[in-house]
């Protein structure tokens, strides 16, 4: 079943600090407060933590543990935490500002505001599920929203956008392109942006973004009775995998995983940035099949975080990807079937990938006794995609 998999994967060791950026970048407080706002939504309940026991017996290792976040306020990804509470901080911050006291994020969530968030619009650039999060926000909030997207965003996604009352904008470019102009004209027309990608003077956002994905780490630590050994974090701009290592560095302590992060080889600007010891862009020439992890600029708050953090950074081909989804849906990993997208199982593939090279399993220190801990960032958020891998397609 898993000779697929037996593929070479690009490793490079990172260099883990001791500044103490899983604290101060993301801080406690930072992570209690999306807890105790995010909590309180109406349909928040925590996704399930399955164990994919069948694949651990076969992969030779103790425990797998995959955060299923398919049923995420029915948004089908975990970036329904992170763009709708960043989206609440800027609302919060702006009618603050112009209503001259403190707005609090109560009258956001109950509505109480609902006709001054009319006068604010809220802009983002995504590959999919940021953009979804925020037009969900945007619909409960009652402020104006605009998404842009790149070429190869499917015509699925953009529709999910639309449906929630979004303008979905595309352009001819790539992601890091369409974060540019949704820069340009959101200062060009007094628009505010909620991105997951922090650049020099812009970090609040960013880091509610993260803040908001604490909820999913706090959920799964609370589920496990020990400490994963490794976790496997997909890359994308490096939000997810900055707040997961944070939250389970302030968790778990000394006993936090290992943390390996796992990227396209078509889209590895982490690995470049590990490599060249630097937070690092790269160029995107040919699309991914993990569309939400086609990103070509890491976020400087992200790298900050992931620079202390994280021990390994892998590549991996398009090639495995499909099979794994396919492995998951069909039942061969666990009793029950998990549908999952495609970027959700880019740690999953990474680590059956590693299981069969001795070598690099030694390097990643991955054995019998390994308890690893994986994030399912999305379900099945483009139906017509999923349909074509289940047929026995690559995309």
């Amino acid at each position: 079943m898993l000779d697929v998999f037996k593929v070479s994967l690009p490793h490079v060791a990172g260099a883990p600090a001791d500044r103490g950026a899983a604290q101060s970048v993301l801080s406690p407080q930072d992570f209690a407060a999306s807890w105790n706002e995010i909590t309180k939504w109406d349909g928040y309940a925590p996704t399930p933590l399955v164990a994919l026991d069948k694949l651990a017996r076969e992969a030779d290792v103790a425990r797998i543990a995959y955060k299923h976040e398919g049923p995420r306020f029915g948004l089908g990804s975990f970036k329904a935490l992170g763009g709708s509470y960043a989206a609440m901080g800027v609302l919060r911050r702006v009618l603050s500002e112009r209503l001259d006291r403190d707005v609090s994020m109560e009258e956001i969530r109950n509505g109480d505001v609902a006709e001054a968030c009319a006068e604010v619009t809220l802009v983002s650039a995504t590959d999919g599920n940021h953009g979804r999060s925020l037009a969900w926000g945007c619909q409960r909030f009652g402020a104006p929203c605009r998404i842009y997207i790149h070429a190869e965003v499917s015509v699925g996604r953009a529709e999910a956008m639309r449906d929630l009352g979004a303008e979905v904008i595309r352009i001819e470019g790539d992601y890091d392109a369409s974060v540019a102009l949704a820069r340009e004209e959101a200062e060009a027309n007094g628009w505010y942006v909620v991105s997951d990608t922090s650049w020099p003077g812009y970090t609040e956002p960013p880091r509610d973004v993260m803040a908001g994905y604490g909820v999913m780490t706090r959920e799964a630590c609370e589920a496990l009775d020990q400490a994963p050994t490794h976790v496997f974090l997909q890359g994308g701009v490096g939000g997810l995998a900055a707040s997961v290592a944070a939250g389970l560095r302030q968790f778990w302590g000394k006993d936090a995983p290992r943390v390996v992060i796992v990227e396209p080889d078509l889209a590895a600007c982490l690995f470049e940035s590990a490599r060249l010891g630097k937070a690092t862009a790269v160029d995107i020439e040919q699309e991914t099949i993990m569309a939400g992890l086609s990103c070509g600029e890491p976020s400087e708050m992200a790298w900050d975080i992931l620079a202390d953090e994280a021990t390994d950074f892998l590549m991996i081909p398009d090639s495995i990807v499909a099979p794994t989804v396919r492995m998951l849906a069909n039942a061969q990993a666990s009793d029950a079937p998990v549908e999952a997208g495609e970027s959700a199982v880019a740690g999953l593939a990474a680590l059956i990938a590693a299981r069969q090279d001795d070598e690099l399993s030694a390097k990643l220190g991955l054995n019998s006794e390994s308890r690893v801990f994986l994030i399912g960032s999305e379900g099945v958020t483009d139906p017509e995609i999923f349909a074509r891998i289940m047929e026995g397609h690559n995309a």
